[in-house]
């Protein structure tokens, strides 16, 4: 066994003895030495030494008594065994008390579990005893390792079993009671397996109690007059998970992935008749794997996060949700689980998921572990969360295709309501996974790319599904609104040359990019040039966007023509207000006039993604911006409120790319100081910020600027080509 030591136990308790003696009669002797040396007036040192090594062989001794201690417990709780060798028999022990702690309480805590298993109360009772030890590495190895996947099956089983009768039997009492104890177990067996089943953990139990858990889960399981299957017993330690630590992509691998091929075999001839025209009458919707809570009519009796006080509570859980639940802890975990194809299959999990299964997680109501996973799984930076992303973009918008067509007024309708609100439990992480890939929008639309296998038309009708919810909605905004932002910041400042190039971040190539006219330096015409293609280019995304939005608000019969409040909080927080992290305020108006609000570690979100640092900047805003741009009380429509974000951001740009230099020279309310600079905006009144606005505008040009944005942001073609739509004129539309 690695880091056990053999011992013969009749030795190590007289070694620990005579170690004892010999640490007492050292420290005597060195009492004597001392007052022998003191008396001869000679050098106390020896004595002191001689203490000093006394004191360390204390130590030893006091170790050797705990080590001890714990050997005859081990001894005694039958825990440990003995090794009989040529040389006599040995006792194998932990090298370190921690490990021999764990060891010992983990081996009892596994010895409760299992006579808990089998109904006995007193045990489970003492099982919750040993709760906070689940985050131990060492006593997780020995508890599964005592427990095993067999154990780690039942256990559950037979916590349902028990209170299903005991609800049978009316006994209210002991009905709270398992409740209670029985949430706090499975959270318990959450940890501790979450643990146990990660190779990077301590805990790690090896790759056969992985394959062991399959094995269980495939397994039919008695408790009483109870038959289930191992996994839906499994299930509820899933659902018990508090996502720390998360579990592996292991785990999913090996038994995630089992789990869903399992449900499918155990389900696909019904699913397959309840697809059939005539079968759909006869057997009715697609009825998912149910966890054992749910078969027995548990309600909510298992789960941690919710209160025992509704016992009547009807909310099941499929098997699979409950895989979603645990899978979600980590974005390894979901990945793994969704980025396969199971050997046989022609399509991969997430495909399947979303549209052969959808029906099974439609039936139930039960949408939150699934998204909470997709989100989790499509909102990354990395290759894979791309691809997941594009992919489910790629899929609902198929999916979801026909639900739409043409009204005779040439607005959006829905054709097939069912199939809309079908899907429409996925809006919000699909509006996620595009927010966290904004940028792909703008290449979609003005470069004629790809997204995976997503077109222009492909995201058009993704956005159509996205857009109905709001929350996904108002990632959407605020992750194209910073995408904005980064596209205005790589604009140039006023005087770019060769000589300071290097130090404001560009080369000498960019010089030479930036300067039309040929002199050798970067002038203000350049800049509004450059200032003018850039607003242009993100004014077409921003406003597929908004017309998408108003389009499926028109076809749910909604109010199209009112402002949603999150776009108005963000107006009237100045969201638009910020500049990128990590720019370089070249303006020498712009000068102190950020402070606080870049401050606290603002400028290290350069190169977050979009979305990430939306979140960071509507969180300083709220704090810095409330109120401070007025407009947002009279907003009418979603329309003008990005018009105000737009002019919020391109007053920031002219104001940072030093536009303004050389105009402030009057006591303009909002400037102070001298030379005058702009206020910081964090102590600036509503009305300062509205005459700043105001004077850039007419002074530095972005009255042009945002008419260049707004004729392009309200033109409603692509939006028309790519839904086969002839949305009718309006006011200012640019038609």
């Amino acid at each position: 066994m690695s880091e056990f030591s053999g011992v013969q136990l009749p030795e190590f308790d007289t070694m620990t003895m005579k170690h004892t003696e010999t640490a007492n009669r050292l420290e005597e002797l060195a009492q004597v030495l001392h007052r022998e040396l003191l008396s001869a007036g000679l050098d106390t040192s020896p004595a002191a030494r001689l203490r000093q090594l006394a004191g360390r062989v204390t130590t030893q001794a006091e170790d050797l008594r705990r080590r001890q201690n714990l050997v005859h417990e081990l001894q005694r709780q039958k825990v440990t065994f003995g090794r009989s060798t040529p040389a006599g028999s040995f006792l194998e022990i932990p090298d370190n008390l921690e490990a021999a702690n764990g060891l010992l309480d983990g081996t009892l805590a596994a010895r409760a579990a299992l006579k808990a298993a089998d109904g006995d109360a007193k045990a489970l009772t003492e099982l919750e005893k040993y709760a906070s030890r689940a985050g131990d590495a060492e006593f997780v190895k020995a508890f599964l390792g005592a427990l095993g996947a067999c154990g780690v099956t039942r256990l559950p089983g037979s916590l349902a079993a028990q209170l299903h009768d005991a609800r049978r039997r009316q006994n209210a009492e002991l009905v709270t009671q398992l409740s209670d104890q029985g949430k706090k177990v499975l959270a318990m067996l959450s940890t501790a397996l979450a643990a146990g089943t990660d190779p990077k953990n301590p805990a790690y139990t090896g790759a056969d109690f992985l394959n062991d858990l399959v094995k269980e889960g495939r397994t039919q399981h008695t408790s009483g007059d109870t038959t289930y299957s191992g996994y839906q017993a499994q299930a509820l330690i899933w659902r018990a998970h508090d996502g720390n630590p998360p579990f592996s992509k292991e785990f999913i691998e090996l038994v995630g992935r089992d789990v869903i091929v399992y449900e499918h075999e155990q389900r696909n001839d019904q699913w397959a008749a309840a697809r059939d025209p005539l079968g759909r009458f006869v057997t009715g919707k697609q009825l998912p794997l149910i966890d054992l809570a749910g078969a027995l009519g548990l309600g909510t009796l298992l789960r941690p996060e919710m209160s025992a006080s509704s016992p009547g509570m009807k909310t099941p859980s499929s098997v699979v949700d409950d895989l979603f639940h645990a899978a979600k802890s980590s974005r390894e975990a979901s990945q793994a689980l969704l980025n396969h194809t199971p050997t046989g299959w022609t399509e991969s999990v997430l495909d399947y998921l979303l549209t052969t299964r959808w029906g099974a997680s439609h039936f139930l109501n039960d949408y939150k572990p699934i998204r909470d996973m997709l989100v989790i799984a499509t909102t990354g930076q990395d290759p894979t969360s791309k691809e997941l992303a594009a992919a489910m973009t790629k899929i609902l918008a198929d999916e979801v295709r026909a639900a739409f067509g043409k009204a005779a007024d040439g607005n959006l309708e829905l054709r097939n309501r069912d199939l809309f609100d079908r899907y429409a439990p996925l809006s919000y992480p699909l509006g996620r996974a595009i927010a966290a890939n904004i940028d792909q929008l703008s290449r979609l639309l003005l470069n004629h790319a790809t997204f995976g296998n997503v077109a222009a038309q492909d995201m058009s009708y993704a956005l159509a599904l996205a857009t109905a919810d709001d929350a996904a909605f108002e990632a959407l905004v605020r992750a194209q609104t910073e995408h904005m932002r980064a596209a205005l910041d790589t604009v140039p400042p006023v005087g770019l040359d060769a000589s300071n190039a290097e130090r404001l971040g560009f080369t000498e190539a960019d010089v030479k990019a930036y300067d039309f006219d040929g002199d050798g330096r970067v002038d203000k015409a350049d800049i509004k040039q450059f200032l003018t293609d850039r607003t242009v280019a993100e004014a077409r995304p921003f406003g597929h966007i908004m017309e998408i939005r108003r389009q499926i608000l028109i076809a749910q019969g909604l109010d199209d023509k009112k402002a949603d409040e999150a776009l108005k909080t963000m107006v009237g927080n100045a969201l638009g207000l910020l500049p990128v992290p990590g720019s370089r305020q070249a303006g020498q108006l712009a000068i102190g006039a950020f402070g606080e609000l870049v401050g606290k570690g603002y400028d290290k979100l350069a190169g977050t993604a979009y979305d990430e640092v939306a979140k960071q900047v509507a969180q300083r805003m709220s704090e810095y911006g409330r109120d401070l741009d007025q407009a947002h009380r009279t907003l009418a429509d979603n329309r003008l409120a990005v018009e105000r974000l737009a002019e919020q951001m391109l007053a920031t740009a002219i104001l940072n790319k030093g536009l303004l230099d050389g105009l402030g020279q009057g006591k303009q309310s909002f400037t102070a100081g001298s030379p005058r600079t702009v206020k910081s905006f964090a102590g600036m009144t509503p009305e300062e910020y509205s005459q700043l606005l105001a004077w850039t505008r007419e002074s530095g040009g972005s009255s042009d600027l945002l008419d260049r944005f707004r004729s392009t942001f309200r033109r409603t073609s692509e939006v028309d080509d790519y839904l086969g739509l002839q949305i009718p004129s309006s006011p200012g539309s640019g038609e």
